[in-house]
């Protein structure tokens, strides 16, 4: 054997390097570009304010302060246990969501009596905020933990309920016949036909109402808990802590975006298109 050909191997395999690391850093360009952008606009906001005397008090808005006091929640550890609560209650509220909204959106979409029965009362309460029934969530459950939970499920079961509807709606009615055809019961059609066709759907539902839920907890949790980022966020502007509530916006966005990325990866495994 030549030294060429020994070489070859190695030659394409550093190749097959190169573009996956060309291709990788192409891709974190964009994101790093937005993110640099946010970071300016969010320095020279704070320039401005630290410049206005009338405005100086909430200088500690500014990046240098926020990464100080995020540093500061990390290496003093509470901030996970913060973290920890609010976790629970969405996992929570999420699950409840898709208990509901999962065979509700089956029923709805697969029998037509069902849609036209339920569409107009479903429309009216999901335009309904959330926190509108915060007071009956107050009157009805026992707990602050329990009625933080029962607004989420009011966030969370809408977007699921409806798009597991329009994932059943869109199932060749074909496959249906030829189910029956081949004397398949309906538990048999549920789990071969249905949930296969509309996990895409379902997963996007939940993106969604993961995103509503997220956006919902923070003002749930200005009720009487004491725990959890809402109630840190509240509690850190009670004590005129700006840099203190800055770093937990900051938390609440990443674990948001970390949520919402999580939902999508999701979404791409249980979507058949793709192959």
């Amino acid at each position: 054997m030549s030294l060429v050909d020994s070489a070859a191997p190695r030659l394409a395999a550093q190749s097959r390097v190169s573009s996956w690391l060309q291709q990788r850093l192409t891709a974190l360009a964009y994101p790093a570009c937005g993110i640099g952008i946010l970071l300016a606009l969010w320095w020279l906001g704070g320039y401005l304010i630290n410049r206005n005397p009338d405005l100086m008090a909430f200088s500690a808005f500014a990046p240098g302060p926020t990464f100080d006091a995020l540093v500061a929640l990390v290496a003093g550890g509470e901030l996970w246990q913060t973290i920890a609560s609010s976790l629970q209650r969405i996992l929570a509220g999420l699950f409840w969501g898709i208990v509901i909204g999962v065979p509700t959106g089956v029923l709805v979409g697969y029998v037509g009596t069902a849609m036209k029965v339920a569409n107009v009362p479903f429309q009216f309460l999901r335009m309904i905020s959330p926190l509108a029934w915060m007071p009956i969530a107050v009157l009805a459950f026992r707990t602050w933990d329990a009625a933080i939970i029962f607004l989420i499920v009011m966030a969370t079961v809408w977007p699921i309920i409806f798009s597991t509807a329009h994932g059943v709606r869109r199932i060749d009615p074909n496959w249906f016949k030829v189910a029956r055809n081949l004397g398949a019961s309906g538990p048999q059609m549920l789990r071969q036909i249905i949930l296969p066709a509309i996990m895409t759907d379902v997963m996007a539902g939940i993106r969604l109402a993961v995103g509503v839920a997220w956006v919902v907890l923070v003002p749930a949790e200005y009720l009487g808990v004491t725990s959890g980022l809402g109630y840190a966020i509240n509690d850190a502007r009670d004590i005129l802590a700006y840099d203190t509530l800055a770093a937990i916006v900051v938390v609440i966005g990443i674990i948001g975006y970390g949520l919402d990325s999580l939902c999508n990866m999701l979404i791409q495994r249980f979507n058949w298109h793709v192959e």
